[in-house]
């Protein structure tokens, strides 16, 4: 009710010219024509597994049914996957005995449990119907294009033909590529340009953050011991019934207008300082990303078509591909563990490279 209050509060919204947009983030032809890197492919799977993206899509409808929360965490697992050691899968791997995985990073620890499950029976559908010429690290990607579309984002195609990863990054490792929430822009914008991504991507990327939960740890230090002075002061008291404590358990929307839906209100929300990090409302506060975090804000189209370039971009970050890595038959477990599962893996793969 307290957010709903909120909502109806702060629905006058700052008032903004359109010519804003046009003097300065003119709108530029849609980027997904943008370089492959080599190995990957737009028909990767179209002899081997043709039926690929049907099976995903169909399945993910099912999912977000019952559960629309859960792409959230699909498209978050894939960011995570990505940024630590390029998106080959490594966040899917479970540990061992040279050392615990990356889902036992404390960025990693409040990834959904369910979005690993989701994406091992992916997994076991598609190689069921095609074999196991599908890796999981394109399957992760899969889920969270489907995510993006189906909780009301762009469609768009992914080139594929990723291969999955022989290790997980250690624990300093996986904290050092993901960015906490308690960053100001200054830190995103120098830890992402060692990815080749500059401002337009990082505040691209950042609405994500339109769809999906946080638990009160993440921004409680905005609150207390004093309050931010960039944060709404109702945005902030409604926070604050929702963690009475620094540490409180409890979670919430990362986007009080439109919580499950994929659209560019996150940008509004930061626009009416009710972004909840400060990774996210120090985009609108620092001077090199406030006229982006602006004509997103005013534009939906226009944040569609740079989130697409630059999810298209994260998404070929030192990938393996060809004879690099290797083609998991289960997600979370090395083939190498299974040698029965690795022979028939790489018998079918085999196969398949004839064509």
């Amino acid at each position: 009710m307290a957010l709903l209050s909120l909502v109806c509060l702060t629905s006058l919204l700052l008032v903004i010219s359109p010519l804003l947009l046009s003097s300065y983030f003119p709108i530029s032809e849609a980027q997904s024509s943008a370089p492959i890197v080599k190995g990957l492919s737009w028909t990767f799977y179209d002899s081997s597994c043709p039926d690929l993206e049907t099976i995903v899509r169909k399945q993910l409808k099912k999912v977000f049914k019952e559960d629309i929360g859960q792409a959230a965490g699909l498209l978050r697992l894939h960011f995570h996957d990505c940024f630590v050691q390029g998106c080959e899968g490594s966040v899917l791997l479970d540990g061992s005995a040279s050392g615990p995985s990356e889902q036992d990073a404390p960025p990693n620890l409040t990834l959904r449990e369910q979005a690993f499950k989701i994406i091992d029976d992916l997994r076991a559908r598609v190689h069921k119907k095609c074999g196991p010429v599908v890796s999981c690290s394109d399957i992760t990607a899969l889920t969270a294009r489907d995510a993006v579309f189906l909780s009301g984002g762009p469609d768009y195609d992914i080139p594929l033909g990723r291969r999955d990863g022989l290790s997980f990054a250690t624990i300093n490792a996986t904290l050092a590529n993901l960015p906490p929430p308690f960053a100001n822009a200054t830190t995103i914008l120098a830890s992402l340009a060692t990815k080749k991504f500059d401002a337009t991507d990082v505040v691209a990327l950042s609405g994500a953050h339109t769809i999906g939960i946080s638990h009160c740890n993440s921004f409680t230090g905005r609150l207390y011991p004093t309050q931010d002075p960039t944060m709404d002061k109702t945005f902030a008291n409604n926070l604050k019934g929702i963690c009475p404590l620094a540490n409180s358990p409890n979670t919430t929307d990362l986007d009080i207008r439109s919580p499950n839906k994929f659209d560019n209100k996150y940008y509004v929300n930061l626009m009416n300082r009710q972004g909840l990090f400060t990774s996210d409302q120090d985009l609108y506060t620092d001077k090199r990303t406030r006229e982006i975090v602006k004509s997103f804000a005013v534009n939906e189209t226009l944040f569609f078509e740079k989130f697409v370039s630059s999810m298209i971009k994260m998404s070929q970050l030192s990938v393996l591909t060809g004879t690099q890595g290797e083609i998991r038959a289960n997600c979370s477990v090395r083939n190498s563990d299974n040698l029965y599962l690795k022979s028939v893996v790489e018998e079918v793969a085999a196969s398949w490279s004839e064509f």
